[in-house]
Order: structure tokens, then C-alpha cells, then sequence
């Protein structure tokens, strides 16, 4: 039984490039005056292959070269091979020019996906030196509330879109957003729907809150909006947050992007509380990379400075909340 090293040693981009010229050719002849070999000494790189990987990848009895099976097998695995041993190439000169092999976003819950995913397409469409895109590899996570923090603070992000407040700390840039504004709402069905405004802190109190749970697993979570003794309703996003407010499970408030068109189409009331307007700060933050940024993360913290970018960011929910 051949040993698997030999196996892998035989495998090599040169093995696999020969099948593919001696098929792309028809014959050993062919293939060998365009390889610049004699056919004896391509014959016998043949045989060294089939012996290595124990297989007859050339059907001996035409006189043409026909390839066994196990030869299309190799055939259609080498080419593949091959390509993506030029792709990695290409890659790894691309990144030797700046470019991040990859970077993490972590997004808050409360960040308009459209204007996120309108970002990531422009990023895509980007032409880099020889035409095509970033070598960059995107990853996003999305997280909330303390979970945005924690996940750029232990290096399992390389930039935060939407966290709460500013944090104190040496290895963080952090920069203003801009302000959300939530807005109380219950279903219009539910008993607080038809009391009079402003809603008390006690009258609420009354009535299970629907509350979506902090990501964060190493810092303090953080908790908005619940009173002492209310019943919680804990849920693992805004979009499921809504739903069940929508089904009267509970009350709760959300940004008002989010929320304006099912309250304009009658899904949900919104109620003036003892709170008065409530608003959210929200910034983006990166973490301190040296002297210069990769190119990733300075194409991101360019988009990021513009106004419009930023308000897009915190408003374009209608019509998409995943």
C-alpha cells in the first residue's frame, strides 16, 4: 500500500499540470513537445504518479491518451487545484501591498443592515492593482449593547459600529455616530394602549417588558429601560423584540426607524412616558493599529466619517430588519 506522504509528494502543481497538458493535447507527444520533454520522460513521470497513488490513470490499450476515471477524477481535481494555487498567490501579493487578510466588523443590533450591506458592496466593488477587489475577507457579527464593546476590547473584532457611550481606554479610538431615539410602544391591543399619556413608571411597572438580552459574556452587561419587580420577556434581537411587541407579549421601546412604519400602519402605539424623550448616543470605535491602519480598516473609518454614512448607519431600516 503506498505510503500517504508518498502520496502527497506525488501531487505536486507540476504532477497536475502535466494531465492537464497531455488531456488538453490528446497524446504524450504532443503534450511533451509543448512541455519541452522527451515522450519517454513523460511517460515515466506518468508511471511514477500512478504508482504513487496506486490508480492507472491512462488507458493502456488506445493508442491516444484516454483517460481512465480515476484520471478524470484527477483531471477535473487537479484543475482546480491549480487554480486556486494561482488565486492564493494572487492574494498573498495583493495583502504584501496593505491589504488585511481579514477584517472583523462588530455591529450593534441596532445598526440599519441596509446601510451596512450598502457599505459592504462598495467595499466589494472597490478596484485594487490589477482590477480586482480588496483581498480583504469581511466578517461581521452582530452584537448588543456591551457585547459591541467587549468583542473589540478582546481582539475578536477589528472595528465596532453603534456601541453604547465612550470607554476609557489607551488602544481605542473612538468616535460619535450619532444619536438614536427610541420610542415606548405596545400593541394596540394591550392595556397600556388605552391609558392616558404620559405612562407612569408604576403603570408600566405593571406589565411584562419585552427586553433584549446583552451579548456581552465576559463585562457587565448592561440592562435599559426595565423597572424594579417588572416581569422580563428576554429576547435575542430587535427584530424578535418587535414581533413580540406586535403580538402584545409585552412592552418595551425601540428606535424609531425601526418602529415608524408599524406605527403609521397601525401595529403598534406609541406613548408618551414619564421618561420623557429618550434618546441613545452612539459611536464607532477601532482599535489603535500603529502609525498607519490597514488598507480595510481605513477604507471603513473613511466611510465612516461622512455624515451621511454615519445617519444612514442608525436610519435605514424600513423595508430590511434580519
Amino acid at each position: 500500500m503506498p505510503n500517504p506522504q508518498d502520496k502527497r509528494r506525488a501531487l505536486t502543481p507540476e504532477a497536475l499540470s502535466m494531465m492537464d497538458t497531455i488531456a488538453r493535447t490528446g497524446s504524450f507527444a504532443a503534450a511533451a513537445r509543448e512541455m519541452g520533454r522527451v515522450p519517454s520522460a513523460l511517460t515515466y513521470s506518468v508511471r511514477q504518479l500512478e504508482d504513487a497513488l496506486d490508480v492507472l490513470l491512462f488507458d493502456r490499450s488506445s493508442r491516444q491518451a484516454v483517460l481512465t476515471a480515476a484520471g478524470q477524477e484527477l483531471l477535473h481535481e487537479g484543475r482546480r487545484l491549480l487554480q486556486e494555487l494561482d488565486a492564493v498567490a494572487n492574494r498573498v501579493r495583493r495583502i504584501s501591498t496593505g491589504w488585511e487578510s481579514e477584517l472583523t466588523l462588530a455591529v450593534d443590533d441596532a445598526v440599519a443592515r441596509r446601510a451596512l450591506f450598502d457599505l459592504m458592496e462598495a467595499f466589494y466593488a472597490e478596484k485594487i492593482d490589477g482590477g480586482g477587489p480588496p483581498p480583504t475577507r469581511l466578517k461581521l457579527r452582530v452584537e448588543v449593547l456591551a457585547g459591541t464593546w467587549e468583542a473589540l476590547l478582546h481582539g475578536q473584532a477589528d472595528i465596532a459600529i453603534g456601541v453604547p457611550g465612550q470607554l476609557q481606554n489607551s488602544g481605542i479610538h473612538c468616535e460619535f455616530a450619532g444619536e438614536l431615539e427610541f420610542a415606548f410602544c405596545i400593541a394596540p391591543h394591550h392595556p397600556l394602549a388605552s391609558l392616558p399619556e404620559p405612562l407612569s413608571a408604576s403603570q408600566i411597572a405593571e406589565h411584562r417588558i419585552v427586553a433584549v438580552a446583552d451579548s456581552a459574556r465576559l463585562m457587565a452587561p448592561l440592562s435599559v429601560g426595565l423597572l424594579p419587580g417588572q416581569d422580563v420577556l428576554t429576547v435575542p434581537s430587535l427584530a424578535i423584540k418587535l414581533e413580540a411587541m406586535m403580538r402584545g407579549l409585552g412592552c418595551g421601546s425601540l428606535p424609531v426607524p425601526i418602529v415608524r412604519r408599524h406605527i403609521e400602519a397601525g401595529r403598534l402605539v406609541r406613548k408618551a412616558t414619564y421618561e420623557g424623550r429618550r434618546t441613545g448616543k452612539m459611536h464607532y470605535a477601532w482599535r489603535d493599529t500603529g502609525p498607519a491602519p490597514g488598507k480595510a480598516l481605513a477604507w471603513w473609518l473613511d466611510k465612516l466619517r461622512s455624515e451621511t454614512t454615519r445617519k444612514a448607519l442608525l436610519e435605514q431600516h424600513e423595508g430590511l430588519l434580519l
